[in-house]
């Protein structure tokens, strides 16, 4: 029907495009290729802990048509993926928020990254000089991007590299929130570890910050804020094993944050539907941190041709059931099973959320 449509040059618009046009209340927007979930979470546990009446939309939970049908909050905090992104044309964010850029669904973009990057770079359309963006200044793309656009919304960058020009950085690990008045937290007091979920804050801080929200909140909701399920999640410890659930990792660079947070040596579940992977990126991790791999999927060759020489033991296995025994088998005490797959689910399970519930339940049976 929509090929039907298109063919005839009738416009076809997303569904976030729809519903915008019935609400002028607050949006805070957020899209990136990983940290999407998280950041918007983050975002809406900052908002609900100051009093404001927020809620979450888009690639997360309820449809944004629902809630603008609802018309309860003050402020949509909505989720936004390249594939909504796409049929956005007069829609705009208050505030946008682009937190980095690197290769995923190459599959639907004819494997030309540029035009997914592109795809990204619509959540600044129809910005104006009242409008905020807020933006990762280390992620490559997007800073060659920034220098060849246009952009009249106010600027918003972030940074754990660099600090000058930066809206928000780290100094001796402490984050600095440079909009007046100023907030300042240690990086140890946040919730969430890793370099990614450092960048995560500092864009949910910044968006707290331009609602004026007290830095008390601020400080107090960076340290007390709980993830999504299946994103980096402790599932249980077996015999000295520990089980990580990041089933929600559906691409390489996600799961290059899950390896590089890891600190034992790991068991690494991974796998799935390809979108056109590359793993040379994960090369480096995977020498220094799997000692084994299981492969958890119906086509594996290309998973086993690119780290097959480079870890101890590497298995196959066609369910959850089968790749939790593989690796239970693999690990020992003071080792960590990670499964974070860098690929879509589609080939043995319904959705990342099946596949992540049928690994925990398989984890808690051992």
């Amino acid at each position: 029907m929509v090929k039907k449509a298109k063919t005839l040059q009738i416009p076809v618009i997303s569904e976030i495009e729809f519903a915008g046009r019935y609400t002028h209340k607050k949006t805070i927007c957020i899209t990136g290729s990983n940290g999407k979930t998280t950041t918007t979470l983050w975002i809406h546990h900052i908002l609900k802990n100051a009093g404001l009446n927020a809620v979450t939309a888009g690639n997360i939970g309820e449809s944004f048509a629902r809630q603008v049908v609802e018309d309860l909050p003050d402020v949509y905090v909505i989720e936004l993926s390249s594939f909504q992104l796409d049929g956005m044309y007069e829609f705009r964010a208050d505030i946008a928020i682009l937190l980095n850029i690197t290769p995923d669904h190459l599959d639907r973009y004819n494997y030309e990254m540029q035009n997914y990057v592109n795809s990204k770079f619509r959540i600044t359309q129809n910005l104006t000089e009242n409008d905020w963006l807020i933006y990762n200044a280390d992620d490559p793309i997007i800073e060659k991007e920034m220098a060849e656009r246009t952009i009249l919304a106010k600027l918003a960058p972030f940074s754990i590299e660099k600090e000058e020009g930066m809206t928000a950085y780290i100094n001796n690990d402490q984050i600095i929130f440079n909009l007046k008045p100023s907030v300042t937290m240690s990086i140890h007091d946040l919730s969430l570890k890793g370099k990614h979920n450092v960048q995560n804050s500092m864009a949910s801080g910044i968006a707290a910050k331009i609602l004026e929200i007290r830095k008390e909140n601020i400080r107090e909701s960076l340290s007390d804020f709980k993830n999504v399920e299946h994103r980096l999640e402790f599932v249980a410890k077996v015999n000295g094993i520990e089980f990580i659930n990041d089933s929600k990792a559906t691409n390489v660079n996600s799961a290059w944050f899950a390896l590089e947070s890891m600190s034992n040596p790991t068991v690494w579940i991974v796998g799935g539907v390809d979108k056109g992977n590359d793993y040379d990126t994960l090369l480096p991790l995977v020498k220094d941190k799997v000692k084994a791999i299981v492969c958890l999927g119906t086509d594996n060759a290309k998973i086993i041709d690119s780290f097959g020489s480079h870890v101890e033991m590497i298995g196959e296995a066609k369910s959850a059931m089968e790749a939790v025994a593989m690796s239970y088998r693999f690990a020992k005490n003071g080792d960590t099973v990670l499964l974070s797959p860098a690929c879509a689910s589609f080939d043995l399970f319904e959705s990342y959320e099946d596949r992540g519930k049928q690994f925990k339940f398989c984890v808690r049976g051992l």
